[in-house]
């Protein structure tokens, strides 16, 4: 009698036991507002150091929401959000391609709004003995290259080139052209001296201790340097994404991007 009564209250253990397990793993499957809603965020190239300080400061705020990023030049990157890459939130570095992607729906239009600007800068290795005070000083005879972004898809491209068309200079370089597939490989062929000269934005030329800027490009020279953002129409979390735009144009997100450059 006695085994018998034993042997019943193991079983009841043995029940209890199980069911309390059966709850916990539902409650953590039911609550899933402990795990960080992942945002994805395409950004030009330019923007990486500044976007690395910027998402420690943000997920700081925002225990909830984690970011990730994946740079690239603003066309690249706007040609595999039409494509259906997973993403968030697009960055770029020009307003046309973020206008190629609103005209195609694939933004949120009332989320767009612009967060920063920037200046073009000719840059050259720090030991360069190479003197120009202006875009106009440039003398291609004396260059053996110079790195520019491709004018297609790299925004800093397509201001290098209206900039130097402006002084019919562009014509003149083209057999001299290393072509970079985002500004950031602009300046890195100018920092291990693969290119005589570069054309970067300021920004970029700030993050480096390896180049010096000779000259900055009139802001007439070339269309506005400005950088739009929006939430894209495909975002699987647009309430957070919409948060991250917020602070990046708030006075703590733009005195992040001031250090690194940006106006």
């Amino acid at each position: 009698m006695r085994k018998s009564i034993s042997l019943l209250l193991a079983a009841v253990v043995v029940i209890f036991a199980l069911v309390g397990c059966g709850s916990g793993s539902n409650q953590e499957e039911g609550n899933p507002s402990n795990v960080p809603k992942e945002i994805n965020v395409l950004a030009a190239a330019s923007l990486t150091d500044a976007l690395n300080e910027v998402k420690t400061a943000f997920e700081k705020k925002h225990n909830g929401i984690s970011v990730t990023y994946s740079f690239g030049s603003s066309g690249k990157l706007a040609g595999q959000i039409e494509q259906g890459a997973p993403a968030d939130v697009f960055l770029s570095a020009s307003k046309k391609d973020m206008d190629r992607l609103q005209e195609k729906n694939a933004i949120q239009k009332d989320s767009r709004a612009d967060f920063a600007r920037n200046e073009l800068v000719l840059i050259v290795p720090k030991s360069s003995p190479l003197q120009v005070g202006t875009f106009e000083d440039i003398k291609p005879e004396l260059l053996k290259n110079i790195a520019v972004g491709e004018p297609e898809s790299v925004p800093a491209g397509r201001y290098t080139k209206e900039t130097l068309e402006k002084f019919g200079m562009w014509e003149k370089v083209q057999d001299k052209l290393v072509l970079g597939k985002d500004v950031r490989q602009v300046l890195t062929y100018v920092e291990s001296g693969n290119a005589d000269a570069g054309v970067v934005y300021a920004s970029d030329a700030k993050t480096s201790q390896k180049v010096k800027v000779l000259a900055t490009a009139k802001p007439e020279w070339h269309n506005p340097i400005v950088y739009p953002g929006a939430v894209t129409t495909d975002s699987k979390h647009p309430e957070e994404a919409r948060q991250f735009l917020a602070y990046l144009k708030s006075e703590e997100g733009q005195k992040i991007l001031r250090k690194y450059g940006f106006k």
